[in-house]
């Protein structure tokens, strides 16, 4: 998460081809029209094979900068838990600063003693909270917002940041789940109060070069054993977006404990909508 326990170092050096290689890229424009734009390849001092396996992933999901470049984004999202009880909002996000916002249309999940219209809000600074129209300063319930604004972010923009500044990365080698063969990449995260962080594993598609699922720990919920979460893929203006995903109790193998499962859906995903900053404060 942008914060952190989720931060990534990333420290290599850019070397530009002295021939200036470059390749294709498509991109789709909001009209659908293909654009056919040439990018000069970088050199990137990798880590090792994980590391170089998540960059060659984000050559397909589109990279931070791509997000960045799209400036900000508004959705519709559904968390629905086995019970099929929800929370549905309208997110909206922009990517400069990670500023995020939530208007409530039904909360069954996030804070669901708290009766009336729910807002959330993150302005690179502050957390904040409102039931209908009124500021909420209760300490646990604050601290449910921070923790739902930092995850819905991260989960929205995860496959881009897996290059933000602040991991390790390992290559754990190949296995085969359910008749398919993966790269396996161990993604952990350093902290400076050196602290413990969570813990991801990757299993990433040779076929496709993407995430298929992977799992990971919750350490701020205390929640150290394995999640296993598998995610489909929405192409939105030539940018890769993981718009559903379900997770559930796993192992280390990926094997699932129990087949109940969360889901997380997001529907009507909107670039570039020239969102307000003020949307984002609280007064």
């Amino acid at each position: 998460m942008y914060y952190n326990k989720l931060g990534i170092v990333f420290l290599f050096s850019l070397l530009f081809t002295a021939c200036g290689n470059k390749e294709e890229k498509s991109n789709v424009s909001g009209e659908g029209k293909v654009v056919e734009q040439a990018e000069q390849i970088e050199t990137i001092a990798f880590q090792n094979k994980g590391h170089e396996l998540v960059y060659k992933m984000t050559q397909k999901t589109g990279s931070y900068q791509d997000l960045l470049d799209l400036k900000d984004v508004v959705y519709e999202y559904t968390y629905r838990t086995a019970d099929q009880k929800e929370d549905v909002s309208i997110e909206s996000y922009i990517f400069d600063g990670e500023l995020s916002h939530a208007k409530y249309l039904k909360h069954e999940r996030t804070l669901a003693e708290l009766e009336g219209e729910m807002e959330q809000g993150y302005n690179g600074k502050d957390f904040w909270l409102k039931i209908d129209g009124e500021e909420i300063t209760d300490a646990n319930s604050v601290a449910s917002v921070v923790f739902t604004r930092k995850t819905n972010f991260y989960w929205f923009a995860m496959m881009q940041k897996l290059l933000d500044p602040g991991i390790n990365y390992e290559y754990l080698g190949q296995k085969q789940l359910e008749g398919e063969n993966y790269e396996v990449v161990k993604v952990t995260f350093q902290s400076a109060a050196d602290e413990a962080t969570d813990i991801y594993q990757l299993y990433m598609n040779p076929k496709t070069d993407l995430i298929d699922q992977f799992l990971f720990t919750v350490v701020s919920k205390k929640v150290t054993d394995p999640i296993l979460m598998r995610v489909s893929y929405e192409n939105i203006d030539g940018v890769l977006i993981p718009a559903y995903r379900k997770y559930t109790k796993s192992d280390w193998d990926a094997t699932v404990i129990k087949d109940v499962w969360v889901e997380e859906i997001s529907n009507n995903i909107q670039f570039n909508q020239q969102v307000d900053r003020a949307l984002f404060e609280k007064d």
